[in-house]
């Protein structure tokens, strides 16, 4: 499938506006309050946490979406057309829609990066993109307290009409978000510091690994759209059988081939690695799930890597 041209994304938002006009956009506003739209389900979760009922959330990417490989469809440009604000993470994490959203956003459409309220100083900078940044902020509770704070200012200046509702929720959420960090730090601080080394399918830990004191690597890049090759396997197993890691994790919005392959090429060097489980990196779990939402998603994380690290290192010991 071939990426959108500019023209041809032009060609498509003229094509909503024209068909717009001639609708009553009786769905649009339909309980009087904004309309908005969010990229992914992270994004999605901290909008409806400070909008509540005073909003229209549309979310294009579902559970188990791959964000740096996904396309807006004709659908998700009609969506955005409808919006009165258009929520994304920045930091090019959507890469294959940034040209729909700068197109939409040269085209009066309000839209806004949650990722730009972080200070420079505190992002990590990208090995493979020079002038990039790490866009998977979120793993970092205390970064994401910051964005939840933006993503508030940004509605309430849109509708400063319910100010207090919004100010009210965002209050709440952000006490929730103090207490899951302190809950993170402290099952993190149940592994000793030479057992803290994460190993997953891609870099998306890395914000996680410098907030939670963790060694992390990735067998992919930033991006999933980076393919991993036979050296990156070779040197990653390598360096899992040299520390004697007990566990490596797969991720939900990644294919587990990769991983499976890295566990059998730590095996074929006399070293057992175990899959300690699933984590969820660039996507929150299934609605109705306890990672299905933001806090959830944190803890199911910290809570597989801390008790599969553990499970894994103490059967070892006892086959020693």
């Amino acid at each position: 499938m071939k990426r959108f041209s500019k023209i041809t994304i032009m060609i498509l938002i003229l094509s909503i506006l024209l068909v717009g006009c001639g609708n009553n956009n009786d769905k649009v506003n339909e309980n009087g309050g904004l309309n908005i739209v969010a990229t992914t389900t992270i994004i999605g979760d901290a909008v409806r946490a400070i909008g509540g009922d005073k909003i229209n959330l549309e979310i294009l990417m579902g559970p188990g979406i791959d964000p740096h490989l996904y396309k807006a469809s004709a659908g998700d440009m009609n969506k955005m057309q409808n919006a009165d604000l258009i929520i994304y993470n920045g930091l090019h994490l959507e890469g294959k829609m940034s040209d729909v959203l700068e197109q939409m956003e040269k085209s009066s459409k309000n839209t806004y990066a949650a990722a730009d309220v972080i200070d420079g100083s505190k992002l990590i900078e990208s090995e493979d993109f020079e002038g990039a940044y790490d866009p998977h902020i979120w793993f970092d509770v205390e970064l994401w307290m910051e964005v939840v704070k933006g993503i508030e200012e940004k509605i309430i200046e849109i509708d400063s009409d319910n100010q207090e509702y919004y100010n009210k929720n965002a209050k709440a959420y952000l006490k929730e978000l103090d207490e899951l960090h302190t809950y993170t730090k402290s099952r993190a601080g149940e592994l000793s510091d030479e057992k803290r080394i994460l190993i997953t399918a891609h870099d998306a830990f890395n914000y996680f690994g410098l907030a939670y004191d963790f060694e992390v690597r990735g067998l992919q890049g930033l991006s999933t759209a980076t393919e991993a090759g036979t050296s990156d396997v070779r040197n990653l197993a390598d360096f899992i059988a040299e520390k004697e890691i007990a566990a490596i994790f797969i991720e939900s919005s990644v294919p587990a081939k990769n991983m499976e392959a890295l566990k059998n090429a730590v095996d074929s060097r006399g070293f057992t690695v175990e899959i300690g489980g699933e984590l969820f990196s660039d996507s929150l779990g299934n609605p109705g799930t306890e990672e299905g939402n933001y806090v959830g998603t944190v803890k199911h994380n910290i809570n597989t890597i801390v008790d599969g690290l553990l499970k894994w290192e103490e059967l070892k010991w006892k086959i020693i």
